[in-house]
């Protein structure tokens, strides 16, 4: 294969007419010439941080609509199916990606599950993850969630950390808001990369420490604006990634908006691409082409270097999207899924409170944010119960453990999610993938969850017992088995239904899905209670 354009040299920092000629997938030899295609050739992006399952596809069909944006390659992460399903679940996300040519590397999950305050499907101590990491299939520890155990130097925790040091690879980090000494001792155990920060200073203290800064931009959680400067601050030392992206806006873009986003506000071309197709496979020692001679044939072709629109994408020479088609086969599959909750009634959601007046904690979800704030504010009260109180926008959120099958249902109150009638539900919800719900009044919560205990996983709305939809997820309730394009119009008609009920944020799912997150502060929710993330401990509902 021939293909002629201008090219891209990120190493050397220049733009050339070049023809690349390529044999048996392998770049053999790049010619400059005097004039070429009005196209540029440039490596093809990388996401340095992602985990494949919050787009609810797997690995095969998420690639099907990421190489239609220049993506050929993930950093991914599988502890979303490892703290649903074990090993098996890494293993089944490793088995389906090689199934596709498109270029995934998995990390060794290094917090399944997360924290010993919630209840996940499976546990993978230090034993299990020493021995995933000497896989090949494995090429990095993943986000070390449990800063505080690295922080106090906790033994399993240690014992993970010096596993990937033993095999040479590198390891991940997730430490929001840490800076200071305590950033400084946390790269210090060998932590490298950071994609919690939402301010430049927070990054740049980080930086100071070590560590590389992953700008994410995802569904619910967009940190760009804080942190882009950073590309002309530290342009070295930064990385591109989505981290969770919901399957309608990965049919949108991907790592190519972030790159269009960039030239445009006036960063320095090579400065841009160079974060987004070189430093992630440096950083993790990946085998990607990066348009050299010698190189896998990994690139894309663009129109201009103003609209970035792809014209082309390819992975080892083989041609796999062009002009907004992806050209990868529809592959089939098999779920694997671990689900034991039982239905619920609407008496398990009251919250008897004993006395005429109480004050009570409420999560503030913060819109583009993954962090939240404590409230306190004044319960409403009917017949004796804490409910919901719209007119303040506090809703009653739930939390259900669905690895047991008599769980109790934990409770606690949110703002900001903005409904005015009904309910929403998910067994997408990080990290263990309970149950988790938010609702105006429990009767619709009740029917919300009973809808995905019955599908053993998805998403639901639900307005009273009488209107419940759904979209079943049952690859271990995190991900579809349809094709990215069928999936994405799905949770777009889900998405349509849950804003009916009045909420206001951009991804009213995958907002709730970060509110059991208990190790990003300040309040979250587990299915063992309401969780204070700035004091690591549980703390009471009623202040």
């Amino acid at each position: 294969m021939t293909i002629s354009g201008k090219l891209i040299d990120l190493f050397n920092r220049r733009i050339f007419p070049a023809t690349v000629v390529v044999t048996d997938g392998i770049i053999t030899s790049i010619t400059e010439t005097d004039n070429a295609a009005d196209q540029y050739i440039l490596p093809g992006f990388i996401d340095a941080h992602i985990h494949i399952e919050s787009s609810m596809l797997v690995p095969t069909a998420f690639a099907q609509m990421a190489v239609v944006h220049g993506t050929v390659a993930t950093v991914s992460d599988p502890h979303e199916i490892a703290n649903v399903c074990g090993i098996e679940g890494v293993k089944y996300m490793i088995a389906n990606s090689k199934r596709s040519p498109f270029k995934f590397f998995f990390g060794a999950p290094s917090c399944v599950p997360a924290t010993s305050f919630e209840t996940a499907g499976a546990t993978l101590d230090a034993a299990a993850v020493a021995l995933l990491l000497q896989s090949p299939d494995i090429w990095y520890l993943s986000e070390m969630m449990n800063y505080p155990g690295v922080l106090y130097k906790d033994p399993e925790v240690m014992a993970k950390i010096a596993a990937a040091k033993d095999a040479g690879k590198p390891i991940d980090g997730h430490a929001p808001g840490l800076r200071g000494n305590d950033a400084i001792n946390y790269a210090a155990a060998g932590i490298t990369t950071d994609h919690e920060c939402t301010a430049l200073d927070e990054a740049l203290d980080k930086i100071g420490a070590g560590m590389h800064i992953l700008i994410r931009e995802g569904s619910a959680a967009k940190n760009y604006e804080g942190l882009s400067e950073l590309l002309r601050i530290r342009p070295e030392k930064v990385m591109f990634c989505s981290d969770d992206k919901h399957p309608d806006e990965l049919t949108l873009s991907h790592i190519n908006q972030l790159v269009k986003r960039s030239v445009q506000k006036g960063y320095d071309l090579y400065d841009v691409l160079t974060a987004a197709c070189i430093n992630p496979a440096l950083h993790y020692k990946l085998p990607i082409g990066l348009l050299r001679t010698g190189d896998a044939a990994d690139f894309i072709v663009v129109n201009n270097l103003t609209d970035f629109h792809i014209q082309q994408t390819y992975i080892s020479g083989q041609l796999v999207a062009e002009n907004g088609r992806s050209l990868l086969p529809d592959i089939e599959v098999s779920p694997i899924n671990n689900f034991s909750a039982q239905r619920k009634t609407e008496s398990d959601f009251l919250i008897k409170t004993p006395s005429a007046q109480a004050t009570i904690r409420v999560i503030e979800a913060i819109e583009g944010q993954l962090v939240t704030n404590e409230l306190h504010q004044p319960a409403k009260i009917h017949d004796g119960y804490i409910v919901s109180d719209t007119g303040q926008d506090i809703l009653k959120m739930a939390v259900i453990n669905r690895f047991t099958a008599d769980a109790s249902v934990a409770l606690a109150f949110i703002k900001n999610f903005g409904l005015k009638h009904g309910a929403l539900a998910s067994t997408v919800g990080h990290d263990c993938h309970n149950i988790i719900a938010v609702g105006v009044d429990d009767v619709s919560l009740c029917a919300a969850v009973n809808a995905l205990i019955d599908t053993r996983g998805g998403i639901a709305v639900a307005r009273n017992k009488e209107e419940v939809y759904t979209m079943p997820l049952p690859v271990a309730g995190l991900m579809s088995t349809g094709t990215g394009p069928e999936v994405a119009a799905a949770y777009t008609s889900m998405d349509r239904k849950a804003k009916e009920l009045g909420t206001p944020l951009h991804a009213p799912f995958m907002t709730l899905s970060f509110m059991a997150l208990l190790v990003i502060p300040a309040l979250k929710l587990s299915d063992k209670g309401l969780f204070d993330g700035s004091k690591f401990a549980f703390t009471p509902l009623i202040v």
